[in-house]
């Protein structure tokens, strides 16, 4: 349950584009056309799935204070989590420097179609922002993380590819002249992202339901403790008439 709650809510809830604004600039630049949309969609998702893992393994094993301690206890006192910023950006960069190179042996016409944009999903915010809500949130496993990896990718994918097709069809619209462009683009993202909000509602229920247990736990032990005090000064009620 876990594992399905945390994928949904890194696709539809925590959306890397619509609920932080992340990547953006590619987001952006790349949706004019739902082929090219899908190349990097894919390969974001790749990107994430692979350096979410591995930035939880460095983080936990290398970069945590006393993350080292199975180096020895000498190793214990060690604190290296000011080379996160430095560690998850080397890691993206080996990543995306692969996708690079199989994208332009197996599609070169995606990798052309693409261009500088394929490289720079290295310095793209919402890969490096997938590594830094794993370490804010702290992520429990490894299993988490790589869920969590693949569902923002699916995420980041799913808005980069509905911009595009909406991109597409509004070409043949009566688009006011002032709107055209990013203008009616950023206006579509807008309506989107407020049609992503709604889907907060979807894991609160439980949630809800909890609250109100709890609360009615709460209550009933209330009441019986005044019920306890209740029945304690009748005792002591009845104790001082009977000595007197």
């Amino acid at each position: 349950m876990e594992h399905l709650e945390l994928f949904f809510k890194s696709i539809f809830i925590d959306n890397m584009v619509f609920a932080t604004f992340l990547g953006m600039c590619s987001y952006l630049a790349v949706s004019k056309k739902v082929s090219t949309a899908v190349g990097l969609g894919a390969a974001v998702i790749f990107v994430l799935a692979i350096t979410v893992p591995l930035n939880w393994l460095l983080d936990q094993y290398i970069l945590q204070p006393g993350a080292l301690s199975w180096l020895g206890e000498e190793y214990a006192s060690y604190d290296l989590s000011f080379l996160s910023f430095i560690m998850f950006i080397a890691t993206i960069a080996t990543m995306v420097q692969l996708v690079e190179i199989v994208v332009e042996k197996f599609s070169p016409s995606l990798y052309n179609s693409l261009g500088i944009f394929l490289p720079l999903i290295a310095v793209n915010c919402a890969i490096l922002g997938g590594s830094l809500f794993m370490q804010s949130r702290e992520i429990a496993s490894l299993g988490l993380a790589l869920n969590y990896g693949i569902g923002s990718g699916i995420g980041w994918f799913l808005a980069i590819l509905a911009i595009a097709a909406i991109r597409e069809k509004i070409r043949y619209s009566a688009v006011p002249p002032a709107l055209r462009g990013l203008g009616i683009t950023f206006i579509i993202t807008g309506l989107m992202a407020i049609g992503f909000m709604s889907f907060g509602g979807m894991l609160t229920g439980g949630d809800d339901g909890a609250e109100k247990e709890d609360k009615a736990a709460t209550i009933k032990v209330i009441k019986e403790d005044l019920k306890d005090d209740a029945k304690a000064k009748a005792d002591l009620e009845l104790a001082d008439n009977t000595n007197k």
